[in-house]
């Protein structure tokens, strides 16, 4: 009983990374990050405990639908950022364009006066660009011409867009809709998850499988 309460208090006292869900989210985008940080890495037989709990935020608190169907109930709504709240992860979709993304914005903002880890991957990147927050930091996402189209003026970030996979720059990762294992890398090593050697093997496997491509 002693050592069940301890692994509650354990649970109770973590950190939370927080991933934003909307209506029509990529369910794949986010699915090797958010095993890594709550449950550990697995390298082989050994795991390492997840440093950190997962949430799910939707604007208005209310479950949503993947593009697979999966239905997510939140565990927070957009009023605030969590207390606990260690990083912010915006998972891609459908919804970017919506009246209810814009609801995402002022966390976004927030996370950033307190130097959170921010991470954004496919349209979500486009997202960020259409509200200013790539303009000053090293960034990729789904085209150069895409962010332009998206952010319009608020958009004067182009000469720092990179085509790469993901870019991870003064706190923020961004990926393109395709770069989602090296967005779960760049996330655990800015959110410190495990050492460099364990995320480097997390990646490889991940991206490789047991034989390379």
């Amino acid at each position: 009983y002693v050592t069940s309460d301890l692994q509650i208090n354990n649970e109770m006292e973590k950190q939370e990374v927080i991933i934003v869900l909307l209506e029509d989210f990529a369910d794949w985008e986010t699915a090797h990050l958010a095993p890594a940080l709550r449950a550990g890495i697995a390298i082989g037989p050994e795991v390492t405990p997840g440093r950190y709990e997962v949430k799910y935020l939707t604007p208005d608190g209310r479950p949503v639908r993947s593009l697979g169907g999966m239905r997510v109930e939140a565990d927070y709504d957009a009023s605030r950022l969590p207390e606990r709240c260690a990083g912010l992860v915006l998972a891609g979709g459908l919804g970017w364009q919506s009246t209810e993304a814009e609801r995402i914005a002022p966390l976004v903002e927030q996370a950033l006066a307190l130097r959170l880890p921010v991470g954004a991957i496919c349209n979500a990147t486009l997202f960020l660009a259409a509200h200013g927050f790539l303009n000053k930091v090293r960034h990729t996402g789904n085209t150069a011409e895409m962010m332009e189209q998206w952010g319009g003026g608020r958009y004067t970030g182009r000469p720092l867009y990179e085509e790469r996979q993901a870019v991870s720059d003064r706190g923020i990762v961004t990926a393109n809709g395709t770069g989602y294992a090296e967005f779960a890398r760049e996330m655990l090593r800015l959110l410190d998850a495990d050492t460099e050697e364990r995320i480097a093997a997390f990646y490889t496997f991940t991206k490789n499988g047991y034989y390379p491509a």
